[in-house]
């Protein structure tokens, strides 16, 4: 059976499969942030908020200043969240599922550390992917 095949290629090459395993993870968030967010909109705000904290450098010591443009930045603060919380809402389930199937693979092997293995593999993999689908 295939899964089989899977398995045992996972505790025969253990950090070889976690690294592969944090790609194709990161491929496929990526993929849920760029199909479930607007892309589009965040952009807009994320221009917003340099915009604003430029001129918040320019303002520092006019406490009234401050407070409008802290205010204006907070403003875009649950729109910016709600983006966020759709990718993520899409992707933890099947992620959970996936880390308790790893640790019954993985921790009579490499004990904790599988989880480290998986960590640096994911940012790695995550940055490159995010920026193969200009996503910032």
């Amino acid at each position: 059976m295939v899964i089989d095949v899977i398995v045992n290629f996972m505790q025969t090459y253990p950090k070889t499969s976690i690294v592969i395993l944090g790609a194709i993870v990161s491929f496929f968030i990526t993929l849920s942030t760029k199909f479930f967010s607007n892309q589009e909109r965040l952009k807009e705000i994320r221009e917003k908020q340099k915009m604003l904290k430029e001129e918040s450098k320019k303002h520092r010591g006019d406490p009234q200043k401050m407070m409008e443009i802290q205010k204006q930045m907070m403003e875009d603060f649950p729109e910016m969240m709600k983006h966020s919380f759709k990718p993520m809402l899409v992707t933890l389930v099947p992620l959970l599922l996936l880390f308790y199937w790893l640790r019954q693979i993985y921790d009579p092997i490499l004990g904790g550390w599988w989880i480290l293995y998986y960590i640096i593999s994911s940012m790695i993999f995550g940055t490159i992917t995010r920026k193969l689908f200009k996503l910032a």
